[in-house]
């Protein structure tokens, strides 16, 4: 039976020249892929030799890290793989009570995490009854290496099958405690393989990898795109939009949020010129403004591919890369659209009772196909809640799909506000606010109201050097959207919340103006 381990797949796509270089960091350290074969060995064995019990909930072994970005690091997810461990990625920006939950829920049998962490999270991880905690830096330190140094160099990924766990990430839970989405090694190989051919991934490409790796895009997406094709990354341990700009003309595929590419418009550096050699920007994890769609176009002459996935799905639709009629779709990447549900992925839209809708009209997106999770850990009422009776995933976005295909989200289904018995939907609202002078960026959450039962109200960012009046943008509105749309109050702000991968957090905004109109 050939070995469905993920990593299995990887190592067979390395070039045959081992000696090539496999990733360039941006302080001048090169790692060729035989390093990345040994290192990645070396780390397998150390966790092979610890002599973990098998868990008694059958799962593999988890190993839980939080930790700085680093090729180590990779190299550390990459290791548990091999050694057929399930990794299990934690945001840096987790303080204790969460790392507390998330150690208490996963119950991993190993723990890495920064050496300035070392005290509180091996305190949190013994106490959970977890036996051996690691630490590794971003500048090649750490127990972890110390004592992986000693393993042996060769080893034999273990046997895994496409259903046995290989992640477990846990969403941002917005509302109540997060979930952890159990990701399989079929569910990560198909997806990688299939955007290998999607996104027409060709010998020489180069990526430049500048996302944070705990989360879907920088850790599956990016990485696993690149090893695939035996491509070189150009690895940014940081974002910064001046060394990502200058690394353009040796690249060819850059993988960004909207937050990054609207860093590097605001570089004079950015020009046609600079971007001549790219053949690919992609955008995803947040929505991308069509003002930033069209300013990336008229200033480096490349449009823009962005798509749509979830933690409990990796990638689920696609702008096209190029005319394919396989695919049954011409070339066109739409603005204000996450392209077309990817090759082997059912997308459909439907209503509150469950009924397909009609083309056009906005409902529940739920998912279907080989990349979508098998469930929530150990939330097995959860899990049932969130997959519908013929199997299909409702992902709790809300959106809308066109005659020729083109999906849109409209947003998340808790984002809806329901006022007085009406629905309405804050992308609409904020499509039309983005578009008025001097409006950069716009935000609208519902909050409750003693008539209406709940109200928009709306956060304005203005744009640099522009002053906005809060009930000139409230009338302007009233001329464009029905009148149960228009929000109840405006606001002028500094800046939208975001988390580390650019969205904004609307939960910190409802909290921020929840007794607005139930206070008094």
């Amino acid at each position: 039976m050939s070995n469905q381990n993920l990593f299995a797949t990887l190592r067979a796509a390395f070039p045959a020249d081992l000696d090539r270089v496999a990733v360039e960091t941006d302080n001048g350290l090169l790692y060729s892929w035989r390093d990345l074969d040994r290192a990645t060995a070396m780390v397998a064995n150390l966790l092979q030799s610890l002599d973990i019990p098998k868990p008694a909930d059958g799962m593999p072994p988890r190993v839980a890290v939080q930790v700085e970005k680093s090729v180590e690091a990779m190299v550390l997810y990459l290791a548990t793989l091999r050694a057929g461990f399930a990794f299990l990625p934690l945001n840096t920006a987790y303080q204790s009570g969460e790392i507390e939950y998330f150690i208490g829920n996963a119950e991993p049998a190993v723990v890495v995490c920064s050496s300035k962490n070392f005290s509180w999270v091996s305190a949190i991880a013994f106490k959970a009854g977890t036996r051996h905690v690691f630490t590794l830096d971003d500048d090649r330190s750490g127990s972890l290496l110390e004592r992986a140094a000693h393993c042996s160099d060769r080893q034999t990924p273990v046997q895994r099958g496409e259903d046995d766990l290989a992640a477990i990430l846990y969403t941002s839970g917005t509302t109540g405690r997060s979930k952890g989405a159990m990701l399989s090694h079929g569910n990560l190989t198909s997806n990688a393989v299939m955007l290998k051919d999607y996104w027409g991934w060709q010998p020489g490409d180069v990526l430049i990898h500048a996302l944070p790796i705990f989360h879907v895009h920088g850790l599956f997406v990016a990485i696993h795109g690149a090893l695939l094709n035996g491509s070189t990354m150009l690895w940014h341990g940081k974002f910064d939009p001046k060394r990502v700009i200058a690394d353009l003309p040796r690249a060819t595929v850059f993988m960004g949020v909207p937050t990054l590419y609207v860093r590097m418009l605001g570089e004079s550096a950015l020009t046609q010129s600079q971007a001549a050699h790219m053949r690919l920007f992609i955008s995803g994890s947040a929505p991308l403004l069509i003002e930033t769609f069209n300013d990336w176009q008229a200033r480096t002459g490349h449009t823009i591919l962005e798509r749509y996935g979830m933690s409990e799905t990796i990638m689920l639709t696609s702008n096209p890369y190029r005319a394919d009629a396989r695919y049954g779709h011409q070339s066109e990447r739409r603005g204000g659209t996450v392209g077309f549900p990817l090759p082997g992925v059912s997308v459909r839209v439907r209503g509150d009772e469950g009924a397909d809708l009609p083309v056009g009209e906005i409902g529940g997106i739920e998912v279907a196909g080989p990349n979508v999770f098998s469930g929530y850990w150990r939330m097995p009422e959860k899990t049932a809640e969130e997959f519908t009776a013929d199997g299909f995933f409702k992902t709790g976005d809300v959106g809308q799909q066109d005659a020729r295909g083109y999906v849109t989200i409209v947003g998340r289904s808790k984002d809806l506000i329901i006022s007085g018995g009406y629905n309405v939907y804050p992308a609409e609202i904020e499509s039309v606010l983005n578009d008025m002078p001097g409006v950069a960026e716009s935000a609208i959450v519902g909050v409750p109201h003693p008539d209406f039962g709940e109200v928009g109200v709306a956060v304005v960012i203005a744009r640099p050097g522009a002053t906005l009046d809060a009930e000139q943008l409230l009338g302007a509105l009233k001329a464009r959207l029905a009148n149960f749309k228009i929000p109840k109050r405006c606001f002028i702000a500094a800046e939208l919340p975001r988390n580390t991968m650019g969205k904004v957090q609307k939960n910190l905004l409802r909290n921020r103006y929840q007794g607005l109109f139930t206070d008094a």
